[in-house]
């Protein structure tokens, strides 16, 4: 098995349809075309709009906006089937009067053949690992209550409390709408030392109206 990152728009076509069957297993469209459902445990993060409010899209133009600068990563075999794929997002938030250079974890799925087997949580360790070592300050998305434990285990931590506050601050679409926890990687020295002041907070993402909560 291998992992591959690619710009998200410059993921070989092969391995984009197979991004794109992928994410129709875990949030197959209902008739009206919006997704239902979502995956076990080891396979799906349940993060950003995927799958909670009907906004999760699984077309191949499905893309994120560019302005987050999406970077796909996947988790292959030898033979080149993919097994589990996410997405990561970046932009700069200002939280408690300080700015910090953030990233996400979105649309994290493995195929339904393949789940049980920890792919789901080797490709989510990976991207911790490459977040940190990427200059960010900190990695930080929501999930479902229930895959807390999940994302523990691939080293993320609860930030206790926390809602991260997406769309746009005129139109602000915050995470406590759902039953979701906030998971958090705090990696930079100033994000390490400030980490308290995000406990029980509400956090400005603001990641815009395309990708209203990664």
């Amino acid at each position: 098995m291998r992992i591959l990152t690619f710009p998200e728009r410059q993921t070989p076509d092969a391995l984009r349809a197979q991004v794109v069957a992928l994410q129709a297993q875990a949030w197959p469209p209902t008739a009206d075309g919006a997704a239902d459902g979502a995956a076990d445990a080891d396979d799906i993060s349940g993060s950003g709009t995927d799958g909670e409010d009907g906004e999760q899209r699984t077309g191949s133009g499905d893309w994120h906006d560019p302005a987050l600068d999406p970077v796909t990563m996947l988790l292959v075999d030898d033979g080149g089937t993919l097994l589990a794929s996410l997405d990561v997002l970046s932009k700069e938030i200002r939280h408690d009067g300080r700015g910090y250079r953030a990233r996400g974890l979105s649309r994290v799925v493995t195929g339904t053949a393949h789940r049980g087997r920890g792919h789901g949580r080797q490709l989510v360790s990976h991207a911790r690992e490459a977040i940190r070592l990427s200059g960010a300050d900190l990695g930080i998305f929501t999930c479902d209550r229930a895959l807390q434990g999940f994302y523990e285990s691939a080293g993320w931590q609860l930030v206790t409390g926390a809602v991260l506050v997406g769309g746009t601050a005129d139109d602000p679409f915050p995470s406590d709408l759902f039953d979701k926890v906030t998971m958090a990687g705090f990696f930079s020295p100033a994000a390490r030392r400030h980490a308290d002041s995000f406990t029980d907070a509400r956090i400005a993402l603001h990641p815009g109206l395309i990708d209203r909560l990664w």
